[in-house]
């Protein structure tokens, strides 16, 4: 006797009727995409934007500010003057400073032992004396040498001078800020100059290009692209080490900011009246330094990405060309096809 199975019924380990699985979606079928929230960074945001608000709110309603003696002091003839001080400071500085790094920066690179140890010892005292003891040095450089002479080594002089009528207050100030950046000025210079790739120099000997124009023409305009980043933050961080020379009583910013305050007592709004000088400064100086890099950046970037002035334009060009779109009539399909 044997076994009969019924045609319809499952095969063995197939699913009974009524648990088959969900079809798939078919292919055309529409899907719904949801996107991932970031709840946490919804809740930062909102913390900052509240955080910022009542900063805001403080600036505007705080009545310690002052933004009367604010406004009445920040374009005075006093402190104009004042930031010309300070801006002369930092030009004389960083020109000076620079020429004398770049010079210890090949002392170093030298083949010379004595090159190198003179410009390493230097690089190693003015770094490691604060800047405001440097100023305070040279300041009193009279103290230590009355005059200041021209002759024969360890001979007789021939021309002497005063210290005190060569050196004054603003030249002692030039000097102590010039020695001290040009420690770091080496240090920068040499790190861009190391960065360039050896071959360079070997291709350009090989040419028989003279050493002084290798240097010149291919070493220093590569070696740009990785100085001129830290050399603008040196020049911002010695536009604001100006402030230092109070001490000598000299009238840039800061020296006037503190006059004005001990005066009158108006310490706050005086201090914002600085901090806005100091803020606007350093602006202009990373806007130099981005056009600068930009300049440098050439030769391995030959489509440099528009600057941020070209982007304004480009947005607004797109605006009124969408703004003269929408003004255009509209014309009928039968107008435009013609007659039929």
């Amino acid at each position: 006797m044997g076994l009969t199975t019924d045609s319809t019924s499952a095969p063995p380990g197939a699913d009974s009727p009524g648990t088959h699985p969900e079809a798939p979606p078919a292919p055309d079928s529409p899907l719904k995409v949801v996107p991932a929230r970031h709840y946490a960074r919804w809740v930062a945001a909102v913390a900052v934007i509240v955080l910022v608000a009542q900063f805001v709110h403080g600036l505007a309603t705080n009545p310690v500010w002052e933004w009367n003696v604010f406004f009445d002091y920040v374009f005075s003839e006093t402190i104009v003057q004042a930031v010309w001080v300070t801006l002369q400071l930092t030009a004389y500085a960083t020109v000076l400073g620079f020429l004398l790094g770049t010079v210890l920066a090949f002392m170093r690179l030298s083949h010379s032992p004595v090159l190198q140890i003179v410009a390493w010892t230097y690089i190693w005292i003015f770094r490691s004396i604060p800047m405001i003891v440097q100023l305070v040095f040279w300041f009193n450089l009279s103290a230590l040498y009355e005059s200041l002479g021209v002759g024969i080594p360890f001979g007789p002089v021939f021309w002497s001078v005063d210290s005190n009528s060569l050196i004054g207050t603003i030249g002692a100030a030039i000097i102590g800020l010039t020695l001290h950046q040009a420690a770091y000025a080496a240090e920068i210079v040499r790190g861009g100059v190391i960065a360039v790739d050896h071959g360079q120099l070997e291709a350009a000997a090989a040419l028989g290009i003279p050493r002084l124009r290798q240097i010149r023409r291919i070493v220093l305009p590569q070696a740009m692209r990785a100085i001129l980043p830290t050399a603008g933050n040196e020049i911002i961080g010695l536009l604001k080490g100006t402030s230092v020379v109070y001490v000598m009583a000299i009238g840039e910013l800061f020296y006037q900011v503190q006059v004005i305050y001990g005066r009158n007592g108006r310490v706050i709004p005086l201090l914002l009246v600085a901090t806005a000088w100091y803020v606007v400064l350093t602006s202009l100086l990373s806007i130099a330094q981005y056009y600068v890099e930009r300049r440098y950046a050439r030769g391995a970037n030959r489509t440099p990405p528009p600057t941020p002035l070209q982007r304004a334009r480009r947005f607004v060009r797109n605006l009124r060309a969408a703004a003269a779109q929408r003004n255009q009539p509209v014309v009928p399909l039968n107008l435009a096809g013609g007659k039929r």
